[in-house]
């Protein structure tokens, strides 16, 4: 998914309080809900991160709620973008029509609830993505795709991540990989690990770092414990229902942020039965700039990497296939100040 039409302007991809646009001033406004940040309930170690909408792609511009990155919270994990989108009805918007446009430093993760997307990319794959059914993009030196709404969709409802890939991988070369989770059930609900180990169940798509994804659903009422990795952070995700996590309440598209340390976290749903997303990872440890589609280091590889694209340089190939209004995304002009990149901040959730 291209962050272009969404919001084409320059973004630091980095954990925590940290101004969006990575330009402002030193005593930027930090936290708050302003910045997409709340403290969650007295007691509680749940940070509530709201999202924010955003027009994406399609002659009528599809909304989506854009949860990562914010201000105050960039990264969870190496998870670094979360869009969530739908239910949107295709009839009205138009649905999801992204022409071909590239990725560095990165993986996509797309996950859907409904409707399906056709996928292109530069490493010669046309596949399609289903509900239920996970589709990894690599694009660590470069690569190029579309998304496209399929003609049968009425309705496109998911998410769309980005996952950071760590310096010593952030030149994978491209990769696509696909894997439908088993459904796992368990006391009051039940999930889909597509990435990682949780609820028994172990993705086999590889991955760079330590990670966490998964699609939970908690029964109408009951309340569960979850195992947590306590060397993860861990983000909850809001698709459906009101859950309240460790005692502080999320509503639809907010994410609940949990910092390192627990072992397990009690939620609860209320007459709505429950769907979130769950993401986890090590903490990331190194600093990251992120501008429009590209995961770099510096603001030259930002640089760099939007140069070639424009010039149609071979690191991100081409993609074969894709009928549209244009063929290619054009990259947006830089910013006029360097892009900067931030330091992690401590992420223990407090006791």
């Amino acid at each position: 998914m291209s962050n272009l039409e969404a919001e084409p302007r320059e973004q630091v991809c980095t954990p925590g309080p940290v101004p969006g646009t990575g330009t402002e001033p030193a005593g930027s406004p930090a936290s708050g809900a302003a910045d997409g940040s709340a403290p969650g309930s007295a007691g509680s170690r749940v940070e509530v991160v709201t999202s924010r909408e955003v027009p994406l792609g399609g002659p009528r511009a599809m909304p989506v709620r854009r949860t990562l990155p914010q201000r105050a919270r960039s990264l969870v994990g190496a998870w670094c973008f979360a869009d969530h989108y739908g239910p949107d009805d295709v009839a009205v918007t138009g649905g999801m029509d992204v022409a071909p446009h590239p990725h560095t430093g990165l993986q996509t993760v797309s996950w859907l609830f409904t409707g399906e997307i056709e996928h292109r990319d530069s490493h010669g794959v046309h596949a399609r993505v289903r509900p239920g059914e996970l589709n990894l993009m690599t694009g660590g030196s470069g690569i190029a795709h579309s998304e496209v709404t399929t003609q049968d969709t009425t309705v496109l409802h998911g998410v769309q991540l980005w996952v950071a890939l760590p310096e010593a991988h952030r030149r994978a070369p491209r990769n696509f990989q696909h894997y439908a989770p088993p459904l796992v059930e368990f006391p009051g609900g039940r999930a889909r690990v597509f990435l990682g180990t949780a609820f028994g169940s172990t993705s086999p798509v590889e991955v760079f770092s330590p990670l966490l994804g998964a699609e939970v659903e908690i029964d109408a009422g009951a309340s569960v414990r979850l195992a947590l990795d306590p060397a993860f952070e861990h983000g909850f995700l809001v698709d459906r229902g009101a859950p309240v996590v460790d005692g502080t309440a999320l509503a639809r598209a907010e994410l609940g942020y949990l910092g390192t340390g627990p072992d397990s976290v009690e939620v609860q749903a209320g007459e709505e039965p429950v769907r979130l997303v769950l993401l986890g990872g090590e903490p990331f440890g190194e600093e990251i700039v992120m501008w429009w589609n590209f995961v770099g280091r510096t603001h030259e590889d930002i640089a760099q990497a939007r140069a070639d694209w424009e010039a149609g340089a071979e690191r991100f190939g081409t993609v074969e296939g894709y009928v549209g209004e244009r063929d290619r995304l054009p990259a947006p002009a830089l910013p006029q100040v360097r892009i900067r990149a931030r330091r992690n901040p401590p992420t223990a959730a407090p006791r």
